[in-house]
């Protein structure tokens, strides 16, 4: 192929000093082919493929190892398999023959095509479309690295997003998601787009039919939006979304202060939510917040407070322990082996006997864990006061309790024989089912110093410190009329009297 200077000559040699093809050919020494191919144009010459190359031996794979590339490019990083590890499945599982470098070249022009897609640029209208996400992300909190799963919720029209901590990516999780989300733009879009998850859809059918979560139908319902549904493994239909997942982990999490628990974590990342509002993305003239207060004009209302919880029926086994998730969560003796009701909520468990709530439990994310209230075993402990020291709820509740508890156990032991101090520093850690455990502490206090170690009177002295001091003496300057009441002395000596009936002086 002749260099660009050469093609320059001869063009000159012909179009402007108008010699002949046959004279610059025998004076340049190539063929009068090649001199007429330059007189064409002045581009620059390009080599042109005749034919295709076949591949004789990886072609019938070719289509199998663009559905693999597909496959992977939605998983994460350490679950995608590698050139070298589709070369092993294609000749253990296909009979492949080739050579590993051939396989390797042809995976990564796959790879770099599929990096390189081409898009069809959106615009939505406001208040239209959201897109929803789950994403991951490491924070330090109470002094350790704790993996937290991230709900994200992005606007199509202003761009907004929010973002809220979990510690998992359960159903109820999910609708508490949205209703924060809802909550902090104010309205409710009406169209929402989604990964085919487990937490909404239950089976994919034909096309873009999906068999729904009777739960998920139930809460979208009570929200009146639309759930859309991307293809399988098209994540790049809510872009959105996606790009914020890495865009909030990058810029918020990595390198951030720690955390003492998940509402300083979910506090931190609403600051940040509301500092991104003030941003004005590329192409527009608003920011942000301006343009979500356009959408927030459209959005659906927000309805009454929808019960983001998992419903679930129990029975509590003969430790008064009912089970959930791997946890096991106490409740009143009275109720064991009875028939109850679970809900699971983000931050808390109640559990209810179809008539009242029974038990209330901070929720535990971690597993195979006893959650234990003390008080929902004081009872069974009253009639079986040696077990008292040896009990597992008592013992975890002395390493929080305060020390005037123990002061008193032991001025109790003291006076009375064993069983008998325990039954009544029972009665008395009773009282924390109707007063809390710091107002049990002063009164405790109040009562060493007056040397009353009885229950009764320690109750007393509770409800003096919550009913607060007497009342104030009742003005007679607007009631006249009791002025003319006169309320007689009783005679004192008539004690007298009854002394000396006893032998007294």
């Amino acid at each position: 192929m002749l260099a660009m200077d050469q093609k320059a000559e001869i063009r000159h040699m012909v179009l402007v000093e108008g010699k002949s093809q046959r004279q610059v050919a025998r004076a340049t020494g190539h063929s009068r082919n090649t001199i007429k191919k330059m007189l064409v144009n002045a581009e620059v010459p390009r080599y042109e493929k005749k034919a295709r190359r076949t591949a004789p031996i990886l072609g019938p794979y070719k289509e199998l190892l663009a559905t693999w590339v597909e496959e992977d490019r939605n998983k994460v990083k350490k679950e995608r398999r590698t050139a070298v590890r589709m070369h092993q499945l294609l000749k253990e599982q296909h009979g492949y023959t080739g050579a590993e470098s051939s396989l390797r070249a042809y995976v990564g022009k796959l790879r770099k095509k599929s990096r390189n897609k081409v898009y069809v640029p959106l615009a939505y209208e406001p208040g239209e479309t959201a897109q929803v996400d789950f994403g991951e992300g490491v924070v330090e909190m109470g002094g350790k690295p704790v993996k937290v799963q991230l709900f994200l919720m992005w606007l199509g029209y202003s761009g907004a997003v929010f973002v809220q901590a979990y510690p998992a990516q359960t159903q109820e999780v999910f609708f508490a998601g949205h209703v924060a989300a809802f909550t902090f733009f104010g309205g409710v879009p009406r169209e929402l787009w989604y990964d085919n998850l487990k937490n909404a859809v239950q089976k994919l059918l034909r096309g873009r039919n999906r068999k729904e979560q009777d739960s998920f139908i139930s809460f979208r319902s009570h929200h009146l939006f639309q759930a859309e549904y991307c293809n399988p493994s098209s994540g790049w239909e809510k872009g959105g979304v996606e790009g914020k997942v890495g865009y909030s982990r990058r810029n918020w999490l990595i390198g951030a202060r720690g955390f003492e628990d998940w509402d300083d974590l979910n506090d931190y990342l609403r600051q940040q939510c509301e500092v991104e509002q003030q941003r004005t993305l590329k192409g527009r003239n608003e920011s942000i917040g301006a343009r979500l207060a356009t959408e927030r004009a459209q959005f659906l209302p927000l309805p009454a407070p929808y019960p983001c919880c998992k419903t679930v029926t129990v029975k509590a086994n003969k430790l008064s322990l009912v089970n959930f998730a791997s946890n096991r969560y106490s409740i009143p003796v009275a109720h064991a082996h009875e028939a109850l009701t679970l809900r699971a909520y983000v931050d808390r468990i109640e559990i209810s006997n179809g008539s009242e709530m029974i038990a209330r439990h901070r929720r535990c994310w971690e597993r195979d864990q006893d959650i234990l209230q003390p008080q929902h075993y004081l009872a069974l402990l009253a009639q079986r006061p040696r077990a008292f020291a040896h009990a597992q709820a008592m013992r975890e509740w002395r390493q929080t309790w305060p020390d005037v508890f123990d002061v008193i156990y032991a001025r109790l032991k003291e006076r009375y024989e064993p069983a008998q101090a325990t039954r009544l520093f029972i009665a008395i850690l009773q009282l924390t089912e109707t007063y809390s455990e710091k107002a049990l502490a002063l009164a405790l206090e109040e009562a060493l110093a007056y040397g009353c170690l009885q229950p009764s009177c320690i109750q007393e002295l509770l409800r003096r410190r919550q009913e607060g001091a007497s009342p104030a003496p009742l003005p007679l300057q607007n009631h006249a009329h009791l002025a003319d009441i006169q309320v007689s002395f009783p005679a004192v000596g008539q004690y007298d009297q009854l002394l000396s009936h006893w032998g007294g002086a």
